[in-house]
């Protein structure tokens, strides 16, 4: 997968125009599985035509150029979202930057000039709901009459749902702040994850026995806080392997009152140092919420109960 910003960039970055691009569009936060069937769908045609798939996503979200105060939280940072489609069957994401300029073109423009004069669109791929141009004027309909005359295919992806829940960015978010990562995971098909540098805390987890990775999250969303089961990935280093973790996120109330909100992971049967490097905590289940503990050896009691019962969840 190579990721292009913008396609005014696409000869600079990948040194060549696109071949017979199937595209698939969307912002794509969280690569749930309806992101993944509109990129399975752009693969099967591409792969008819000897073409290619490209996922056209915008960046940043356009909620936080158009409604800054109402913008959802980022369920992944841009370069995670596209390695996600990569995975997915990508092999071209355009972030096409979402500037003032690019939000005031037209429906009737977006189409004609961006899709088929600028990124040569063989086939276009969108979801059941998809709108695009100034004031979200454009749909489905208007986007399969132009593109008729513009000599390029339209697929429409119709709604993916589980278990009676429609996949969705907006339902992914709900259950991540609700502390229900499970939700989360039947949705993406992966589980929910958070990524970050770790960086120096206060030394208090090392102080009682139980040294700990203090993240500093790359994106907003965080689950509710609480206590949780996760699986660490130390993406810096030659170390491939999962480690257990048991996270806290929270404020630490048995030691402070009114504290800053942590990510802090105690890696199960780990000793290295971590500092400054990259971890990401695929986040498997919710053990408890956090709770202020009358004396340390309470605290340091339920710890012990909580890597068991991590161990018991993640065998």
């Amino acid at each position: 997968m190579q990721l292009v910003r913008g396609r005014a960039a696409i000869q600079a970055t990948l040194g060549r125009e696109l071949r017979r691009p199937a595209i698939a569009l969307g912002n794509f936060d969280g690569v749930h599985r309806g992101h993944q069937a509109l990129i399975a769908t752009a693969r099967r045609l591409a792969d008819r035509t000897g073409g290619e798939v490209v996922a056209l996503t915008f960046d940043p979200h356009p909620a936080r150029l158009l409604a800054p105060q109402l913008a959802p939280p980022l369920i992944f940072s841009l370069e995670r979202r596209a390695e996600l489609l990569g995975e997915a069957g990508a092999d071209v994401v355009i972030a096409e930057p979402f500037t003032v300029e690019f939000a005031a073109i037209p429906a009737e423009a977006f189409v004609t000039d961006v899709l088929a004069r600028d990124l040569r669109a063989e086939h276009v791929v969108v979801g059941y709901d998809f709108s695009f141009g100034k004031g979200r004027r454009g749909d489905n309909a208007l986007l399969e009459s132009l593109a008729a005359g513009l000599g390029f295919g339209v697929s429409i992806v119709r709604r993916v749902s589980i278990h009676g829940l429609t996949c969705s960015s907006t339902k992914v978010r709900e259950f991540v702040l609700e502390g229900r990562v499970e939700g989360a995971q039947v949705l993406m098909g992966r589980p929910c994850e958070i990524t970050g540098e770790v960086v120096r805390g206060a030394g208090r987890g090392r102080g009682l026995g139980f040294p700990t990775a203090n993240l500093r999250p790359e994106v907003d969303l965080l689950p509710k806080p609480g206590i949780y089961a996760c699986r660490a990935v130390i993406l810096d280093g030659a170390d491939p392997d999962k480690k257990l973790a048991a996270l806290s996120i929270g404020t630490n109330p048995t030691f402070v009152e009114d504290g800053r909100l942590t990510v802090e992971a105690h890696l199960l049967d780990y000793d290295g140092d971590l500092y400054g490097k990259r971890v990401r905590l695929e986040i498997m289940g919710r053990l408890r919420d956090e709770l202020r503990f009358d004396s340390v050896d309470a605290l340091v009691a339920q710890i012990h109960a909580d890597i068991a019962r991590t161990r018991e969840l993640l065998p």
